[in-house]
């Protein structure tokens, strides 16, 4: 038997298996591509080959399951989820799917030119089935003379509705904008992979182009998963759709973007959509981030703060002054510890002020300013006009210079609180970090009330997953306690339909570090962050590891997931 290459690029298995002469195959493709007919059907119609055996012999080469049309309901087709034209032209029929699976009725399997688009279109993996082609043809133009709509099958491919897209100001047209209701394929396409995003809970939708191919990613849970691959012709539309909705400029290629959209979904909830797009090798790299409105997830109780962390953040919060520091890398969840402050924090007694990059939640209640680098509002800028405001509550959305630091921290010490984040590996490091960017430790020392680091971890799937025996040794090299062994239980990933992977959402851990009087002393000394990781250590401060593994014992995450991130 040929190789897939082999057979996919010349057809010569058509020749080998002795069904045509090398000579009349040439000739029979040059007439086919002229006549714009698939070269299969070419043959059959012109009785070149009997149509059974060569969809016999196609099933045999290329190990494909044999269908007999005749046997087929067209009623139940799975028309909705391809789009009619590339049925037309791909000479391709979806004959029903079964969970992430589209099985496709094919006449040439190694006709492969469309297999990326389809797959794309419905995001499913496709599973060739061999049919003759003129009976393909004629289902085929069949079904496409009493089309099944999208809104007829729409409940087969999602349950969500995706609404309107909402924008501040209308976009220029451009010729792929169409009238309401007349949307064109590529509206379409970018439409579910918006869809199908929202509805996994997905933070980033990552669109790349490479030489050959494109590619798209979700991230879910903090982990990228590849999703499809449209050809690059397609991957590029879509990237032109997106900055058509972000307001971006469509011809302009060579140099970095920013935009947003908004999204509102059939339940009432809105969706804002950060754009970003990057000059790379072969195109540009296309990032979308999906920053929900909602504010059912603001609660200090649903973050994952321990009993003992929520009164210590609370306390802070209490203070009429201070800095508060929340620390943590990119996706670390930060902004949403800061919100669920801001969200206790607002009443009718307070003024409160935000200065962020962009604007993530709107809280009603709130001063929210974004910055704009290209006019000069800064986050130095921004916050020094709010100190002449008379607030009594400023959150600053990221401390990125040395002007910043000590702007908040003069504010912290005159009579405002603060709260900002600060990109450090733990909540110790955040104080000598500040010290590193010319801030005195004196300084420090007095105007710093707690400080917060944080990771966001995989919750195990409470359908499937299960329990693992783990040595006594191995439990005491990950970090637990002697005095644990013979009472934890600890769980491990399965995978099941209603998880990804063996996990499902996330959920915080925390190292909280009041500063108190003896590590004030430390700093102001100029102690390193090893010398007050052990003070702290003395005080009761658990680090993140020993949160970390607190979830593992409480069955909530996996040994796994915790060596991952800690």
């Amino acid at each position: 038997m040929n190789s897939r290459a082999e057979i996919t690029d010349t057809y010569h298995w058509l020749v080998a298996s002795g069904l045509l002469e090398s000579d009349v195959f040439e000739q029979a493709r040059t007439d086919a591509t002229r006549a714009d007919i698939p070269l299969v059907l070419y043959l059959v119609s012109r009785q070149m080959i009997d149509g059974f055996q060569l969809a016999e012999e196609a099933a045999g080469q290329f190990c494909l399951p044999l269908l007999d049309l005749d046997a087929v309901d067209p009623t139940l087709l799975p028309l909705a989820c391809i789009d009619p034209d590339l049925v037309k032209n791909s000479h391709l029929l979806p004959l029903f799917r079964h969970n992430n699976s589209l099985f496709i009725a094919v006449s040439d399997p190694a006709c492969e030119e469309y297999f990326a688009d389809i797959q794309f279109q419905t995001g499913c993996k496709l599973e060739l089935i061999v049919v003759e082609a003129q009976k393909l043809d004629l289902l085929i133009r069949e079904v496409l003379k009493n089309p099944v709509t999208e809104k007829d099958n729409l409940g087969e491919l999602s349950t969500l509705d995706y609404g309107t897209i909402q924008q501040d100001e209308e976009p220029q047209s451009t010729s792929e904008e169409s009238e309401p209701g007349n949307e064109t394929p590529v509206m379409r396409l970018v439409n579910r992979i918006l869809r199908d995003a929202i509805q996994e809970g997905v933070s980033d939708i990552h669109i790349e182009p490479y030489e050959n191919i494109a590619r798209i990613r979700f991230r879910l849970d903090g982990v990228l998963r590849e999703v499809t691959r449209p050809t690059l012709g397609i991957a590029r539309k879509i990237i032109s759709r997106l900055k058509v909705m972000a307001q971006l400029d469509i011809s302009e290629k060579r140099l970095p973007q920013d935009g947003r959209f908004r999204m509102a979904g059939q339940h009432g909830q809105t969706m804002d959509f950060r754009v970003n797009t990057a000059p790379t090798l072969w195109g540009e790299k296309t990032v979308l981030r999906i920053l929900d409105h909602s504010l059912e997830k603001l609660e200090l109780e649903e973050l994952g703060f321990t009993p003992e962390q929520k009164e210590v953040y609370l306390n802070a919060l209490r203070s009429s002054q201070g800095l508060i520091l929340v620390t943590g890398p990119t996706g670390s969840g930060k902004s949403s510890s800061l919100y669920a402050g801001l969200k206790l924090l607002n009443t009718r007694e307070k003024n409160i002020a935000t200065v962020e990059d962009p604007v993530e939640i709107h809280l009603e209640g709130v001063n929210q300013l974004a910055i704009n680098s290209s006019i000069g509002l800064d986050f130095a800028s921004a916050l020094r006009a709010f100190l002449r405001q008379d607030p009594d509550v400023i959150m600053v959305g990221e401390i990125r210079d040395t002007e910043t630091a000590k702007i908040a921290i003069r504010a912290a010490q005159t009579g405002h609180l603060v709260i900002t984040t600060l990109h450090t590996n733990n909540a110790v490091q955040a104080l000598t970090r500040l010290s590193d960017m010319g801030i005195s430790p004196y300084l420090v020392a007095n105007s710093i009330s707690l400080v917060i680091a944080q990771r966001l971890l995989r919750r195990l799937c409470n359908h499937c997953k299960k329990p693992v025996n783990l040595p006594a040794k191995s439990l005491l090299q990950e970090g637990f306690s002697e005095n644990l062994l013979d009472s934890i239980t600890l769980f491990a990933p399965q995978g099941c339909k209603k998880c990804h992977a063996g996990y499902c959402g996330r959920t915080g851990v925390y190292e909280a570090v009041t500063i108190t009087k003896s590590i004030s002393r430390v700093i102001m000394e100029g102690g390193n962050s090893i010398q007050i990781a052990e003070l702290a250590a003395r005080n009761g401060f658990n680090t993140l590891r020993e949160s970390a593994l607190e979830k593992a014992a409480q069955g909530l995450t996996s040994i796994a997931e915790v060596n991952r991130l800690t």
